[in-house]
């Protein structure tokens, strides 16, 4: 897991996913992105996935990025937004 507390804050989620994507390059080379929260907009994808986990303590988002094959995991401002990435090999 890396944890991210950026100078300036990132104004909205393009803003993170951003920078998220960059750090996850750097440390991965190229990658897909498996799963993500916003808490601002309190919005995770895939869409619903917590419906599932109303009575669970794991978020649908973070369950749905470990079962899909996701390495690294990116916490951007204690949990404000959370990245899930797959390395790709090529």
């Amino acid at each position: 897991m890396v944890t991210l507390e950026p100078q300036p804050s990132p104004q909205d989620y393009i803003a993170a996913m951003a920078l998220a994507d960059s750090e996850a390059e750097s440390r991965l080379g190229e990658v897909m992105l498996i799963s993500w929260y916003d808490r601002d907009r309190d919005y995770e994808s895939p869409q619903h996935s917590s419906e599932c986990h109303m009575d669970s303590a794991v978020p649908g988002y973070v369950d749905y990025g470990l079962n899909h094959g996701a390495t690294l995991k990116i916490d951007i401002e204690q949990g404000r937004f959370i990245f899930f990435y797959l390395a790709l090999d090529l």
